[in-house]
């Protein structure tokens, strides 16, 4: 009896033919893929975990995390939390009055030098009572916080203890995105885990003061103050911050940049905080469509604000200028004024360069030292008189009381008493100063109304406005005639 096999069955005997006749991976495609563990073997030793504790005013009363145990158990379970020993009656936690240390957190960090200086985040080992230092071969220390500076998240603590293993610090500028990458840490406290990617981008700007490295390795709480590690081994970074809903990890981190973290934890080894310097300036972003009515790049920082008494202010700076250059280098972003005027030391004699009115300035100016935020101060700006007409960029504008403008320090400007059309579209508000239009001075209301009437309606124009104390530029362009 003949028996026939289905087609079904044919085509999966012509597929497993054709398998086989393809060929195997070659020895040398399976050498090309990235084989971490002597990297990890010779580097590993020098990460730590590090834990904190903080000591806590204990009043007698229950713990809150005991309510949120209790309220899971009942929700999930519907059953009491097993009682400890601990417990009161009532199934809460008993503590004695008198003050307790708790652990803080767990986080990660390197050892710098055979001595015993560890580099970590700033944000580990804040607030912490007791900093334990814990290497890969079980020996704990505790911690001496020799400095951390808040705004770049960098640490340094040093442990006694001699003939560590240390790892090599590497060139961050020398990195390229789509190179491979190591992290090395304690994510959710499992210490000593390795995790690998790639670099996905550079100079993130996420921070103030520093241009992060963006990468797609798995870094998750804990990870904070490991080293990021390129293929030789050396760290070309500390990471420090996560994007992420959940807390985990969803394949972009963040990491401070080697070379900027050493220049930091120099500071912080030799003095235990950080100098950098201040100009006294508030900056905005100059952007497309302003530098496009001016005429000019979009770039430098556009000065928004000089504080008074500061060195900016000292050195004649105006509000409206548009840095274009610190100590003859040039700032593409706004974000670079802070960060090279930051790396100057205090009481250095720079030079700034600015655009001003179409014109470029130099200016010189001694650097002081940033000490912290200042608040803002508010105007009050009093209730302006009626006006007269208003002109094709839909502003209503009247002049500004003269002891109003003494008391600004102001040598022109408007005050605007109704938008619309144009003025709402470009962002101007009822009570802003208008500065200037086109850069020409606005002397009066009679002459800023002259001069928008000569406007051509088809060429964007842009007016220096104060708001506040903030001083800025928006592109406007007027309404064509009816």
């Amino acid at each position: 009896m003949r028996r026939f096999l289905s087609a079904s069955v044919l085509g999966a005997l012509a597929f497993l033919t054709t398998l086989a006749a393809m060929p195997s991976p070659s020895l040398a495609q399976v050498r090309d893929l990235p084989d971490f563990a002597d990297l990890v073997e010779r580097v590993g030793p020098s990460v730590v975990n590090i834990r904190t504790t903080e000591k806590q005013r204990a009043s007698g009363s229950e713990s809150p995390d005991d309510d949120e145990l209790q309220e899971m158990f009942r929700k999930f379970f519907g059953v009491p939390a097993p009682q400890s020993p601990e417990r009161a009656p009532n199934g809460r936690r008993a503590r004695p009055p008198g003050s307790e240390e708790v652990q803080r957190g767990v986080g990660s960090g390197f050892i710098l030098s055979a001595d015993g200086y560890v580099m970590t985040n700033a944000h580990v080992v804040e607030n912490a009572t007791t900093i334990y230092v814990t290497l890969t071969d079980k020996r704990e220390f505790k911690g001496k916080l020799i400095g951390a500076d808040k705004r770049t998240d960098v640490a340094l603590v040093k442990i006694e203890a001699a003939n560590l293993p240390r790892i090599a610090i590497g060139d961050s500028k020398a990195i390229r995105v789509g190179q491979w990458v190591l992290a090395i840490g304690s994510p959710f406290g499992l210490e000593n885990t390795v995790t690998a990617g790639i670099v996905s981008a550079k100079s993130r700007d996420t921070g103030e003061l520093l241009p992060f490295i963006q990468t797609d390795v798995a870094v998750n709480p804990g990870n904070s103050g490991g080293p990021l590690i390129n293929m030789r081994g050396e760290v070309i970074g500390i990471n420090s911050q996560i994007l992420s809903g959940s807390g985990g990890s969803i394949g972009i981190s963040f990491a401070i940049p080697s070379d900027d973290a050493m220049r930091i934890v120099e500071q912080l080894k030799n003095g235990g905080r950080v100098r950098r310097g201040r100009l006294g300036v508030e900056i905005r972003e100059v952007s497309k469509d302003v530098a496009d009515a001016m005429g000019i790049k979009a770039q430098g920082a556009a000065v928004s604000r000089v504080e008074a008494g500061s060195p900016a202010e000292k050195a004649g700076v105006l509000g409206g200028d548009i840095i274009v250059k610190f100590d003859g280098k040039t700032i593409e972003k706004s974000v670079d004024l802070p960060r090279a005027v930051g790396d100057t030391r205090p009481g250095t004699k720079s030079i700034i360069t600015v655009l001003r009115k179409g014109t470029t300035k130099e200016i010189p100016i001694v650097v002081a030292e940033l000490e912290g935020d200042t608040a803002k101060k508010t105007d009050k700006v009093p209730e302006p008189p009626k006006p007269a007409v208003a002109n094709g960029l839909g502003l209503t504008v009247v002049d500004l009381p003269e002891e109003r403008r003494k008391q600004l320090g102001l040598q022109a400007g408007v005050l605007v008493d109704s938008v619309e059309g144009p003025s709402v579209t470009a962002g101007l508000r009822r009570e802003d100063i208008v500065l200037s239009l086109n850069n020409v001075d606005a002397t009066s209301a009679k002459q800023f109304n002259e001069q928008a009437a000569k406007l051509d309606p088809k060429k964007q124009s842009f007016v220096l406005i104060r708001r506040q104390e903030n001083v800025f530029y928006l592109p406007i362009r007027p309404t064509p005639p009816q």
